[in-house]
């Protein structure tokens, strides 16, 4: 087995202390002092393989401690001797408004409590109806109520505490009073041009899809659809992906190719591009992954330094475990990482497998991603949800000459469309019925009555899954 560079070691020493946090809580001034010690003698006194040994330790310790300080810090909550009182609060509204079945529920941070400043996360509940929009800074009358504990397998309390959530404000009454500024008054404009400009001229299900696939929103789809895309295993188009990074650098790239300027330019302008889209979707796992390897691409490129695809991916879990160690819990994350490790594991052998048949090579290519992704998400699905989609690999390989078109014509459009509506107009048009036939794909493979199983056929299907690519290693190994 090849030996790991010292700097793909250290990274994923930071990646093992940071989840071990989540396990023991370390002593943050222990494990700096133990970190540091060892660190030190490291490279003063010891030979080459041992120091690498002993930094990697000094790392995961430092890590571990880091994390601790950060589960500390999103642990505390100062509303806590407020539970059960009510009084007026400042809110800033920091993400979209998502309807359930009796209410609204919807992000935000509480500035001031009863004039007593406080800056924490909270979940608003708001009945059903109008709803204060993104970036909104709100005067209301709040109650202050601890999330709901376990009940019909879902833990809510939990749930919200693994993003550093700990009270739900029920609102009585509120009132806009402003805008944020800053970061997040920037995000705020740059989503709703997103939302606004990607697809002029278009509305309903059309205009849902673009916004999904382009900003993660699936709040406009009908329950029906989105119940479409779940089944279908399509559902990860409306969670913005690695692909919508790619495709976005690549654009800048090729823009910055095509007017003739340096390639160092490109990269500058493809770091800038990436910087503002995840401030503009929100820091989803998936999105912030991609972002850190796209941004890890441009870097190297810069800096003439060659990339590993490992340890780019393992510098992007320690960004999201060293803001939240909890995020080793969330699904997205989960699946985001699972679907990379799978392309990098299983892609190429299952492309081996498929060459002895009859398959167009861009089709295989589609087909084997898409395999190797089922391999490894089916059993996160299955623990995670309870389900898992049978007819995945399918529906990815129907949608998949469309999104990416779909993708690149809705952020043409609204590059376009401030400066020439017209054209804009017929790009939205054209990208419409690319949306409309997404959309059919996940309805059309969603009403199949076995497109998702649970319970004994979910883990039957995991099993089955794991036996395919059993085989596809075989075939690739010994051919």
């Amino acid at each position: 087995m090849a030996r790991l560079p010292p700097a793909q070691v250290w990274v994923l020493a930071a990646v093992i202390g940071l989840a071990a946090a989540n396990e023991v809580r370390l002593h943050r001034l222990m494990a700096l002092v133990v970190a540091a010690a060892l660190t030190a003698v490291a490279a003063l006194a010891l030979p080459l393989p041992a120091r690498v040994s002993m930094v990697a330790v000094g790392i995961c310790l430092a890590g571990w401690g880091w994390g601790t300080v950060r589960l500390d810090t999103l642990d505390r909550s100062p509303l806590a001797a407020d539970v059960d009182r009510s009084g007026r609060a400042l809110l800033e509204i920091t993400g979209e408004a998502r309807h359930g079945a009796f209410q609204l529920r919807i992000p935000a941070r509480i500035h001031r409590f009863e004039g007593r400043p406080v800056g924490e996360r909270v979940q608003l509940e708001l009945p059903l109806g109008r709803a204060p929009p993104q970036g909104a800074l709100v005067d209301a009358l709040v109650v202050v109520r601890l999330p709901r504990g376990p009940s019909h397998g879902f833990d809510e309390r939990l749930w919200l505490r693994r993003q550093g959530v700990h009270m739900v404000l029920k609102v009585d009454d509120w009132q806009i009073v402003g805008r944020r500024h800053g970061l997040g008054g920037i995000a705020d404009r740059l989503r709703s041009w997103l939302m606004r400009d990607a697809a002029p001229g278009l509305t309903g299900q059309r205009r849902a899809v673009i916004n999904g696939v382009v900003l993660g929103d699936d709040a406009a789809l009908s329950p029906a659809l989105q119940n479409g895309f779940r089944r279908s295993g399509l559902y990860h188009l409306l969670a913005v992906s690695g692909q919508n990074v790619v495709l976005l650098a690549a654009g800048v790239l090729g823009l910055a190719w095509l007017v003739g300027l340096p390639r160092a330019v490109g990269h500058l302008g493809a770091l800038a591009a990436i910087g503002a889209y995840v401030l503009a979707v929100g820091p989803q796992p998936s999105v912030i992954r991609a972002a850190v390897s796209g941004c890890a691409v441009s870097i190297a490129w810069l800096f003439a330094r060659e990339r590993d695809q490992w340890h780019v991916l393992a510098l992007a879990a320690v960004v999201l475990l060293g803001w939240s160690p909890y995020m080793l819990f969330d699904a997205g994350f989960q699946l985001s990482f699972a679907a990379v490790v799978a392309i990098f594991l299983f892609a190429r052998p299952l492309m081996r497998v498929l060459e002895g048949y009859p398959v167009n090579p861009k089709l295989g290519a589609a087909l084997a991603i898409s395999l190797a992704c089922s391999l490894m998400t089916a059993p996160i699905l299955l623990l995670q949800f309870g389900r898992v989609p049978v007819l995945g690999v399918i529906a990815n390989a129907l949608v998949e000459p469309a999104v990416g078109p779909l993708l690149g014509l809705a952020l043409v459009t609204a590059v376009v469309h401030p400066v020439s509506p017209a054209l804009a107009y017929g790009l939205a048009w054209l990208d419409g019925w690319l949306a409309a036939y997404v959309a059919w794909c996940a309805s059309a493979i969603g009403a199949v009555p076995f497109a998702q199983v649970s319970g004994p056929a979910a883990v039957a299907v995991v099993v089955g899954v794991f036996v395919v690519a059993a085989y596809a290693w075989h075939r690739w190994r010994t051919t």
